[in-house]
């Protein structure tokens, strides 16, 4: 497995669960349980995350689990005001799934010692954690400008960019260089329209 494809493609999973923790995890669960056979020489990178990483993942019922807490996930993100603490739940969440789903795609020259968890903090944890950061400035703009009425609106394209971003990090990781640099644009310029903290007078 080429190297920098292993890369791109476990930090465009890590990206992926920025946007939804569980749906990553569970389209690679269930395209285990279907059995999928990955691009790229991949299948051994995903054989890796159901055997040592998380062997658990490789189960059915965790499949089913998965896919439960999945569209829990997803209809908690339309309830109003549970979206904006649910974004508070999903902060850890997402760096810890972002971590473990890069790590097992690290090349095996890292092996599979300190080196490559370092290296899953900081490419995986660090993708995920600007996506999630990213979905948490715009809901709350969102919430902000609009009393939470769009905030449905930004559950779906979040939705849809974790399915999409899980996709194309299997099927074309080269995309995920973009895909970062457009969530870092985005996020800066969220950031920069948010209005000033007033300070007591």
């Amino acid at each position: 497995m080429d190297i920098f494809v292993a890369l791109l493609t476990g930090v465009g999973l890590a990206a992926a669960c920025g946007f939804r923790v569980f749906v990553p995890l569970f389209l690679v669960s269930l395209s285990m349980n279907a059995g999928v056979e990955m691009p790229w020489g991949l299948d051994s990178a995903v054989q890796t995350l159901v055997g040592d990483d998380m062997p658990w993942l490789g189960q059915p019922m965790v499949t089913l689990g998965l896919g439960v807490a999945t569209l829990v996930e997803i209809g908690g993100f339309y309830v109003p005001w549970v979206d904006n603490l649910l974004d508070t739940l999903a902060t850890p969440a997402a760096l810890a799934a972002g971590t473990f789903i890069s790590g097992a795609f690290m090349p095996e020259v890292l092996g599979d010692g300190a080196t490559k968890w370092a290296a899953a903090v900081i490419a995986g944890g660090g993708s995920s954690g600007l996506v999630q950061a990213t979905t948490v400035l715009a809901r709350g703009t969102s919430s902000a400008t609009t009393g939470g009425i769009g905030n449905p609106v930004v559950a779906t394209l979040e939705l849809l960019a974790s399915v999409l971003t899980t996709v194309f990090a299997v099927l074309i990781p080269i995309l995920v260089i973009g895909l970062l640099v457009v969530v870092a644009l985005f996020a800066r310029r969220l950031f920069r329209r948010r209005p000033p903290e007033s300070t007591p007078g």
